[in-house]
C-alpha cells in the first residue's frame, strides 16, 4: 500500500470500509499504520500539543501511512480501532487495568490483550429509521472526526455569547441528521430537532448505536478471591499511550 522504509501493518476497521465514499482509500476497510518511533514519542510528550487538546490527533497523523487520510477523515469507531492498533504499535499489547469484582466487591489490577478487542458486529447497512411518534423518516449520518470537532467548536461558540442553557444535545441531533423524508434542507432538520419529542429523540439515539461501527472496549475476567467470571467495560486512561505516567 506505501514505498515506506519502516516497518507498518495494515489494519482492519470495524466499519468494513461501509459508509466511506465510493473511491475513497478507506472503504477497502483497511488502513495502513507505521510503527511508533522517538518521532511520535516527541508527539506525545510536548506540552504544547497536550495544553491544546490535539496530542492524539498529531499523534495518529503521524502512525497514518494510507495516502489522502487523516485522523480527521475516520468514522469515531474506526478512529477508536487505530487508536488502540497504535498503542500496540508502540508499546505492546498488554494493557493495565485497575477493575473492581462486580459480585464480591474485590479491586485488582488486571492486564488486558489489546490485541483480542473485538469489533462490534454491524449486520444493518441501511442507515434510514422510521421515527415512532412523528412517523417522519430519518438518515443518519456517522460522524467523523472532523464532524465531532465541528460539534464541539459550535458548541463552545455557544458557550462564548453566554447561553444560560446549553443546547449541546439538540446541536448533536442536528448534525446527526442527514435527510428528513429525502430532504437535506438545514431548516428542516433545524426545525424537526426543535419539536421532536423525547420518544423520537431516544429511538434515534439508539438506532445511531446499532448502525455505528465500534471497537468493544470489554473484557473477560475472572475475580482471584470468589471466581466470579464477567465481562468488564474497559475504560481508556492516562496511560494507555502514557505507560510510564503511571497512574
Amino acid at each position: 500500500m506505501s514505498n515506506v522504509t519502516f516497518p507498518t501493518e495494515v489494519i482492519d476497521l470495524p466499519s468494513k470500509g461501509k459508509f466511506y465514499p465510493v473511491g475513497h482509500p478507506l472503504a477497502s476497510g483497511q488502513i495502513e499504520l507505521k510503527y511508533m518511533t522517538a518521532k511520535e514519542e516527541d508527539i506525545l510528550t510536548s506540552q504544547n500539543l497536550i495544553q491544546k487538546g490535539i496530542v492524539l490527533d498529531k499523534l495518529i497523523d503521524s502512525l497514518i501511512v494510507t495516502k489522502g487520510v487523516t485522523h480527521e477523515d475516520l468514522l469515531l469507531g474506526d478512529l477508536n480501532a487505530v487508536m488502540v492498533a497504535s498503542r500496540i504499535l508502540g508499546y505492546g499489547k498488554d494493557y493495565p487495568v485497575n477493575v473492581t469484582c462486580p459480585k464480591c466487591g474485590t479491586s485488582a489490577e488486571h492486564v488486558v490483550d489489546l490485541s483480542q478487542l473485538e469489533s462490534k458486529d454491524i449486520t444493518e447497512e441501511n442507515v434510514t429509521v422510521t421515527l415512532p411518534v412523528s412517523k417522519k423518516t430519518v438518515k443518519v449520518r456517522l460522524l467523523t472526526r472532523k464532524i465531532e470537532k465541528d460539534i464541539q467548536k459550535e458548541l463552545d461558540a455557544l458557550k462564548k455569547v453566554g447561553m444560560q442553557v446549553e443546547p449541546e444535545a439538540s446541536t448533536r441531533l442536528r448534525y446527526l441528521i442527514a435527510e428528513v423524508d429525502g430532504s437535506s434542507e438545514p431548516k428542516l432538520i433545524r426545525e424537526t430537532v426543535d419539536n421532536m419529542l423525547v420518544a423520537d429523540t431516544r429511538a434515534l439515539r439508539e438506532f445511531y448505536k446499532t448502525v455505528t461501527p465500534d471497537v468493544k472496549f470489554e473484557a473477560p475476567y475472572t475475580c482471584e478471591k470468589c471466581d466470579n467470571a464477567t465481562i468488564l467495560p474497559i475504560s481508556i486512561g492516562l496511560n494507555f499511550f502514557w505507560p510510564d505516567a503511571r497512574i
